[in-house]
């Protein structure tokens, strides 16, 4: 029996169609259905449509006095090409908690880029019977949000040139003529959000016509220094060609400067979207939020721009999570969705914080974080976590079989070759070596005073040996407990032992106080910080800074950000910044070749290894098998 909504209609088939048939196969609820089982009230939801609505952030409010539910991480090994399924079992075990033991779980997950939708990775909804529905609704634009954080962005990174472009033409008296016209009578006024700078200038003045000639220069003037910038034009879109490119080229411009594209999901305003605990909150982040710096050294903010009121406004109805449905109608959370390597990679807060009031002291909030415990973990510990205020219980750890021979020094997997015969026989040898790495892993989690529970996700290829051998070195690593799962073909069902082992674990933890600690504390110094995450997460043996990352940490430093937490810019596919070595590297160091702030967000981050913000498209994209069905009015080829 469902804690939300009953669902006798769902047929499961053998063997398990692609996953945009097993979600065409399925009737949503109606979405306010849903909503309204969850304990959302009638004004608290705005619909999009019969399968999504927005969820109001006045749902906290009404809830307030209500404590928490259990809050529970999904995370996972490295990854690797094989996959390991971290969101269809963060569904899959959503659904088990949901429909099948009776408790009220709401998974929350992130908003999925479509630039990998039509590339190479495929979509974000899970898969098989442990999905989100639609997953083509899912995949695709679902509310707009990805769209607002690139009109927003890119409204910025207009605002940029255009200021520097105007400043290079005119003197001081013009600029601030222009920036605060005077009226018929001779009068003059601010826009409010022109009194921010003032404040940062240490001006107190609140007419303009008061302003001597040498504060009328210092407000005007921003004087951009273009090689500090690091402010680049986004969009949802695998293009490699746009990654560097030259602006300012028209005839009216003659204005021409270096820059680049990265994709939007990696915009500052989407770790603006996921990082902000209210409207007011993201007015501040978003005016925070530092482009580059003056030719005097001074930070350039989005309040400097006079922007960031209007950014604000674009992303208004962003700040609302969405809400969907599992294929057994228990419900989805989803919003934002930074990358984990090259951001913090995890979904928003106020999606956490709602969904915490909704379940209740005896429910269930199940949040991923993105790609392994070494970068989308850690960067939930240390970076949400602190400014949530939010203290997780259980940690769910993402291994497959094959996945782990393969870190066990299993044949790389190359695509369009069939796979090697290791990956579908039974290798005890391989998997054991490769369970090193999840062990690193296990033992990474109860750094944080949180209670590991790990979920071998099942293939059909896999053995009883094999599965028995991940369980037993999982508990004596010290995992809280070790189940095997079936959700992709089972659904909830498949899962209803990792539901088990994740409620006794949380119930554990409470009893215990819920021990949650961070890494660092935040007065360490930025490299001190930087090498706590190196050593004790990655198990590198030291540190390297090339010269530009020395100055721009001193630089921050200077600037007064070196109490901001570390989000880490490296490959996901390994313990290391070299991607190919697998399992357990050792005697290895890291390399910060460069570091950057993001300010608005709360954040620095050093970038190790040559980390691409805007992936290429392959030989065979995705969008080869996309189409639609011009009889039904369907899409196919989605996954």
């Amino acid at each position: 029996m469902s804690a939300f909504l009953p669902n006798d209609d769902l047929k499961f088939m053998d063997p398990v169609p692609s996953d945009i048939e097993v979600s065409q196969s399925i009737t949503p609820a109606p979405i306010n259905l849903i909503a309204e089982a969850s304990g959302l009230l009638p004004g608290e939801y705005h619909l999009y449509g019969s399968v999504k609505c927005k969820v109001s952030l006045d749902v906290r409010d009404r809830l307030a006095a209500q404590n928490d539910g259990n809050y529970v991480v999904v995370t996972g090994i490295n990854p690797t090409p094989l996959g390991e399924g971290k969101s269809t079992t963060t569904i899959g075990l959503v659904q088990a908690l949901g429909a099948h033991l009776n408790k009220k779980a709401i998974a929350c997950i992130r908003q999925p880029s479509q630039g990998p939708t039509f590339g190479i990775k495929g979509g974000a909804a899970g898969g098989g019977y442990a999905q989100v529905v639609p997953m083509e609704e899912f995949n695709l634009h679902l509310t707009g949000d990805i769209h607002a954080i690139g009109a927003s962005n890119n409204l910025l990174a207009a605002a940029i040139e255009t200021r520097m472009f105007h400043e290079s033409q005119q003197k001081d008296s013009a600029l601030f003529n222009r920036l605060c016209p005077p009226e018929k009578d001779g009068s003059r006024k601010f826009a409010p959000v022109m009194l921010k700078r003032l404040a940062k200038l240490g001006i107190d003045k609140v007419n303009p016509n008061d302003l001597t000639e040498e504060e009328q220069g210092r407000f005007a003037r921003l004087d951009i220094d273009p090689e500090t910038i690091t402010w680049q034009r986004v969009l949802d879109v695998c293009d490699r060609f746009l990654r560097g490119i030259v602006t300012g080229v028209g005839k009216a411009e003659k204005f021409e400067r270096k820059t680049g594209f990265d994709i939007t999901v990696a915009s500052e305003i989407m770790a603006v979207l996921a990082l902000t605990t209210s409207l007011a909150d993201m007015r501040a982040k978003l005016g925070e939020m530092v482009i580059g710096m003056s030719k005097k050294g001074d930070p350039i903010t989005a309040d400097d721009l006079g922007v960031s009121g209007a950014l604000c406004v674009l992303m208004k109805d962003a700040i609302m999570p969405t809400m969907m449905q599992t294929v057994e109608k228990t419900p989805v959370m989803v919003h934002a969705g930074p990358f984990a390597n090259i951001a913090h990679g995890n979904s928003s807060i106020v999606a956490d914080q709602v969904s915490l009031k909704l379940v209740g002291e005896d429910g269930f909030c199940v949040t991923e974080a993105g790609f392994g415990a070494d970068i989308g973990m850690e960067k939930f510990y240390n970076i949400k976590c602190r400014y949530s205020g939010l203290k997780p219980q259980c940690a769910v750890i993402v291994a497959t079989v094959r996945a782990l021979k393969m870190h066990g020094g299993g044949p790389d997997v190359v695509a369009g070759k069939p796979l090697d015969f290791v990956y579908k026989e039974e290798a005890l040898d391989l998997v054991r070596a490769g369970c090193a790495n999840l062990i690193h892993h296990i033992k990474n989690i109860k750094k944080y005073g949180v209670l590991p529970v790990v979920a071998i996700n099942r293939f059909s290829t896999d053995t009883e040996a094999e599965l028995e051998l991940v369980r037993t070195l999982s508990i004596e690593a010290g995992a809280f407990d070790a189940r095997v799962a079936n959700h992709w073909a089972k659904g909830g069902a498949g899962a209803v032992e990792l539901g088990q082992a994740v409620i006794a674990a949380c119930a554990a933890s409470k009893a215990a106080g819920s021990p949650f600690k961070f890494l660092y504390p935040l007065e360490m110094s930025l490299k001190d910080k930087i090498e706590t995450i190196c050593r004790e997460m990655y198990g590198a043996v030291g540190v390297e800074y090339t010269e530009q990352a020395e100055q721009r940490l001193q630089m921050y430093t200077a600037a007064g950000y070196g109490k901001l937490p570390i989000c880490m810019a490296k490959t996901q596919y390994s313990l290391s910044t070299n991607a190919a070595a697998k399992g357990v590297p050792t005697g290895f160091t890291i390399t910060v070749r460069d570091v950057k702030a993001a300010v608005g967000a709360g954040y620095i981050y050093p970038i190790c290894g040559d980390i691409m913000t805007v992936p290429g498209l392959p030989t065979r994209p995705g969008f080869y098998d996309v189409d639609m069905d011009l009889q039904t009015g369907r899409v196919i080829g989605l996954f």
